[in-house]
Formats: C-alpha cells, sequence, structure tokens
C-alpha cells in the first residue's frame, strides 16, 4: 500500500519497556529488564548509545516494572536524544500490544518500535530509519518465535507462529525492530483500538502485522540483520549467549552517550555504575 507521505528519514523511537521480565528473575527483582548487564554495560545504554549514533532525536518509553528506575537512569535528554515516557499502569496484566497501543495519542510521525530485551550492532540500525521495515534474520536452530516469508521485491509475504508450517519456504526470524509511516502507523492504531475494545489485551502486536499484512492494510520491507550479531535475552540462558557475542571493550566510546544519574541505580548491584560514579565524582 503506498503512503501519500515522503518517505523521510526515521528520527522518533518507541521503546516498550513495561513488562516484568518474569523469566530474567531474580535479575529482573530490583531492576526492569532493559537495566540487565551484558558483559558489564546495560542493555538500555547499549541502545541509547547506538540511537543517538544513528541520528535519533527522540526517544518515547513505555514504562510498567519498576519504571522509577529507567526514568532516573535516563533523565530527560540523553546526548540529542529528548527523552519522554509513557506509564502502563497495567503492566502486570497485559501484553506488549497494550503498551503499543499506549502510545497511540503520543507518536504522529514516523519511528522505530524496538523492544527493551535486544541487544544489537549498532549499525544495523541503518538501514531501518526508513519507514515501513522489518528487521529479521534467516532461522537457526536456537531462534524461536515469530517468523515471517519474503517475496521476491524483499516484502514481507505473511507473519507465522513458531511452530506453523510456511510449506518449505525460508524462514526469517522477527528481530522485534520495526519502522512505521505515518500512514501505517495510523491504520495499526485502527486495528489496536478494536482489539484492545475486544479485551484482547495480551496478545502480542505481532498479531495486528500479521492480520494487515493479510489482508494488505500493511506492507514491511524486509531489513536482513544476518551481517551483524543481535541477541533477543528473555532468560538466563540467553544472556549468557549474549555475553558471547557483546564484549565490554567493544563499547569503550559509549560513555558519551551514558546518562549521569548513576547512583539511582546502586541497589541493581552492578560494577559499571560504580566506575561511572567514581569518574563523576574525579570530575
Amino acid at each position: 500500500m503506498c503512503s501519500s507521505y515522503p518517505k523521510e528519514n526515521v528520527t522518533t523511537a518507541l521503546l516498550l519497556a513495561a513488562g516484568t521480565g518474569s523469566r530474567l528473575f531474580p535479575l529482573t527483582q530490583k531492576a526492569p529488564k532493559c537495566l540487565t548487564m551484558v558483559n558489564g554495560v546495560s542493555i538500555l545504554e547499549r541502545l541509547i548509545s547506538n540511537l543517538n549514533q544513528q541520528g535519533f532525536t527522540r526517544l518515547v518509553v513505555v514504562t510498567g516494572h519498576l519504571e522509577n528506575h529507567i526514568r532516573h537512569f535516563l533523565g530527560n535528554q540523553v546526548g540529542d536524544i529528548k527523552i519522554e515516557y509513557i506509564f502502563s499502569p497495567l503492566y502486570k496484566t497485559t501484553n506488549n500490544i497494550y503498551s503499543l497501543w499506549m502510545a497511540r495519542k503520543v507518536i504522529n510521525e514516523p519511528f522505530l518500535l524496538l523492544e527493551s530485551d535486544l541487544v544489537f550492532d549498532g549499525t544495523l540500525l541503518a538501514d531501518m530509519r526508513r519507514p515501513d521495515r522489518i528487521a529479521a534474520a534467516k532461522m537457526k536452530t536456537w531462534m524461536n518465535g515469530t517468523y515471517v516469508t519474503i517475496d521476491k521485491s524483499q516484502q514481507v509475504k505473511a507473519f507465522f507462529a513458531g511452530n506453523a508450517d510456511c510449506l518449505g519456504e525460508i524462514k526469517y526470524k522477527t528481530v522485534n525492530i520495526y519502522s512505521l509511516s505515518r500512514a501505517s502507523w495510523r491504520r495499526v492504531v485502527n486495528v489496536l483500538e478494536k482489539r484492545i475494545l475486544d479485551g484482547k489485551v495480551n496478545d502480542y502486536y505481532e498479531t495486528v502485522f500479521a492480520e494487515m499484512i493479510a489482508d494488505g492494510s500493511l506492507s514491511l520491507e524486509f531489513v536482513s540483520f544476518d551481517s551483524k550479531p543481535w541477541y533477543e535475552i528473555d532468560t538466563v540462558e540467553d544472556l549468557d549467549e549474549a555475553e558471547k557475542l557483546f564484549l565490554e571493550d567493544e563499547y569503550e566510546d559509549i560513555q558519551e552517550y551514558a546518562p549521569t544519574q548513576s547512583d539511582v541505580l546502586l541497589n541493581a548491584s552492578n560494577s559499571l555504575w560504580e566506575r561511572i560514579g567514581a569518574l563523576n565524582g574525579s570530575k
């Protein structure tokens, strides 16, 4: 479906960070999932650095579980990115479809949609700066969850649940990073409204995307994430695997964009923030 809006670069990001991260307990008992440390650097810190380096200027964060930690961590601006927050009061009893719906009145421009449990090489975002795209990678044995199939023009043909059969076609695992144009977002919001009014607050937003791809009201261009490392962290086992891919010394320049309110995270017991506090005290 063609959009009446120009294909301008995306400079706004929406981060869904309301969940309790129950599968990462006890790491998420005193800090939200996005503040989980991966070799000494939190998921959120890596994300902020990546967004800054790719020229994003606005970040909207949907919060829930221990939301004050995220607010204190980021403040109102990091680098060139202005930060805004939406608190989801029903975060314990709803899923990411509800978190996405919460952003309907705040975002009216093209944006990048991300989940708060992803670590990835920041250069991969360069090809996601254009609207109406989906990040995906060829399915491997360790991957599970939603996948898509792609046509010859690199457009998504269909979404599938992890155990569904796509009749021999190549499977591409969704990375849970999407870019949406204003026109696409408005159509998505209309479908979200219907789902929420029907009480389907525990669905995944992928069910909305799948429905819209099927009826032709949404088009998403495939962007491959196969060239650089990425990982979705849901469990302690996932964290172990991610730490094999993302080493602390690869992010030595991350402090350029790091938040300064490190003292609020001392109870999260991470040595990185102790080092940041020491550096700040020496200035």
